[in-house]
């Protein structure tokens, strides 16, 4: 089983600290977030990861090349001169010939990747997308109108309840023709497209931890959850591996 890990990006919203180090190496407890990612996806069965470098990749990959992770799992370099979007990168990565992971390389996550790969299977979908629900409070009055414009209903300050990306999915090959090679594409544009094409698109959303590590405040949470409780995110011995198909 393949991943592939998108950690190229300039984590604008964590500067300083993104001003010299890239945001997947940046630390959760003791360790980069991306050490902890890749146990997690060597866990689950991933034998091959690719990862899509750009800004600051050179200190991403002296990182994984002196770490036992590249002695756990084969690490494959994927390097962009000029930034293609976090679908568009995939264009252009060759050996991609069956389902595989995608996620973004800044993710604190308790998901199970294996389940969410048995999960892609199951549906026979082209593409799944790993789901969180957001609650977002509206701070104004929300109202509710007719075709004539009455107000049927008034509700003061709702919370609302959203589906939301992960950034986390599986890709099945057949998606790969609608990703052109060096041509600029993000993930729902991608998705966009593949809805009108009738493409059969699957959400996976399990009850797990989730944090997105996009700035201060949320790499300071990630850290609180994984210290409170690093064993849910560091998987045990990569020997128990979950047997996950190929």
């Amino acid at each position: 089983m393949q991943a592939v890990i998108l950690a190229g990006g300039k984590g604008q919203r964590l500067r300083p600290y993104t001003s010299v180090l890239p945001k997947p190496l940046m630390p959760i407890g003791d360790r980069p977030i991306l050490e902890i990612i890749l146990r997690q996806l060597a866990h689950a069965g991933v034998t091959e990861v690719v990862i899509a470098l750009g800004y600051l990749g050179s200190l991403i990959q002296t990182f994984l090349e002196q770490s036992e992770m590249s002695r756990l799992i084969k690490i494959r370099y994927h390097w962009e001169e000029t930034p293609l979007g976090t679908a568009g990168a995939i264009g252009t990565i060759t050996g991609l010939n069956a389902p595989f992971i995608v996620m973004n390389g800044d993710i604190l996550t308790s998901l199970d990747f294996g389940d969410l790969y048995r999960h892609h299977l199951a549906g026979d979908a082209d593409l799944t997308i790993g789901v969180v629900w957001t609650k977002v409070q509206i701070e104004l009055g929300v109202l509710t109108l007719d075709a004539d414009k009455r107000v049927t209903d008034y509700d003061e300050k709702p919370t609302m309840c959203y589906a939301a990306s992960m950034g986390i999915y599986v890709y099945s090959p057949s998606v790969l023709p609608f990703i052109i090679a060096g041509r600029y594409l993000d993930a729902p544009t991608l998705v966009l497209q593949l809805i009108r094409e009738n493409r059969t698109i699957k959400a996976y959303d399990p009850d797990c931890v989730w944090i997105d590590l996009g700035n201060r405040g949320e790499h300071e949470r990630a850290n609180a959850e994984f210290l409170r409780d690093p064993c849910l995110f560091l998987p045990g011995p990569l020997e128990t591996r979950s047997p996950v198909p190929a």
